[in-house]
């Protein structure tokens, strides 16, 4: 194709193929179809991030590989939670409140390990309190379940709670611990902008049942995701990791006493066998008929004559030793023999 060439005095003509957009063009059909244009909302995440509530998960050294999954499985689901090192066992609770103000976090959940075989959870709100103590029962993670369910990663969920958390005083200040450390803040910079889930906190058997579910959107049924456990309330107290006691669960029983008890109830149905035992064989002994003794068998029984009882107060005499002259020596006798 042969280039164009430009004649003085002449304008050339706008061809359709051409690259640069013409402004006045464009200026022109921007007043005439202004009510043709749409408008695109802006991004969820450009809103400001008030609620500014971090948690802080970590434990204390001696915990189980359970433990420490569940602990991971938290810091998943809660996208506002941050992590740290195991502190010592050795080291005072109130410790905790400085740790989380390094971390630059108001809330924290402590879990603590006894005898390597026993948890408890610490939820507190650093550094003023309240603050809770639970036992840790049932646990089940989610590698553990491999359930069905699944949601996004770092997305909001629901909080369902019990009825039974608006009756009592003391639950309700545990509701409002649990609705500011496991509630994702909005706008959050690492969350998703999504509802996939829900966080269930139900009361049944004195204890706090904790359950996951995912929100189907099909028909809206939920289905487990995971983990799961039960927490046994201790205490709650005033202050952040100790402090005056506001509540002490009646209905607790600590695990030591728990074992105690079973311990206790073995023995005393390894004692009852005994006892059911020794019942038996003194029975059976019982039913054995005793034939009566016939009194004409000792008619013709002679008594032995008595004799006179002689008490010895010397020593008997040693016999004398006689030497017999006739007796041959040995090798006398074995050349008789041989003979």
């Amino acid at each position: 194709m042969a280039a164009y060439r430009r004649k003085r005095g002449l304008i050339a003509e706008s061809s359709g193929r051409s690259k640069k957009p013409k402004l006045q063009q464009k200026a022109a059909e921007n007043e005439d179809g202004a009510g043709d244009e749409f408008t695109i909302p802006p991004p969820v995440s450009e809103g400001k991030w008030l609620n500014k509530e971090r948690v802080l998960i970590f434990s204390s050294r001696g915990i189980n590989f359970r433990t420490r999954h569940l602990m991971q499985d938290l810091r998943t689901l809660m996208p506002h939670a941050k992590a740290d090192t195991k502190m010592d066992r050795k080291d005072k609770l109130f410790v905790i409140n400085e740790v989380c103000e390094m971390k630059n976090c108001n809330k924290c959940i402590y879990f603590e390990a006894k005898k390597k075989q026993d948890l408890y959870m610490w939820i507190s709100n650093a550094p003023e309190g309240p603050s809770a103590k639970f036992l840790v029962q049932n646990i089940h993670t989610l590698a553990e379940l491999k359930m069905t369910g699944n949601c996004l990663k770092g997305s909001r969920p629901l909080l369902s709670f019990d009825p039974a958390f608006d009756r009592d005083p003391y639950l309700t200040v545990l509701k409002e611990l649990f609705i500011q450390i496991f509630g994702t803040p909005r706008y959050h910079p690492k969350s998703q902008p999504f509802v996939d889930h829900v966080f269930a906190f139900s009361l049944a058997d004195k204890r706090i049942w904790f359950r996951n579910y995912q929100i189907i959107e099909e028909d809206a049924s939920l289905v487990e995701i995971g983990p799961r456990f039960v927490l046994n309330l201790i205490k709650i107290f005033k202050g952040s990791f100790g402090g005056p006691t506001l509540y002490e669960n009646p209905h607790y029983q600590s695990p030591n006493m728990h074992r105690r008890i079973i311990r206790l109830a073995t023995a005393a149905k390894v004692r009852e066998k005994q006892q059911v035992k020794t019942l038996h064989k003194m029975k059976s002994r019982e039913g054995v008929q005793v034939v009566p003794q016939d009194p004409t068998e000792d008619v013709f029984a002679t008594p032995a004559p008595e004799k006179p009882v002689v008490i010895e107060t010397e020593p008997p005499l040693q016999k004398p030793r006689v030497k017999r002259k006739d007796k041959k020596f040995k090798r006398q006798r074995l050349a008789k023999k041989r003979v």
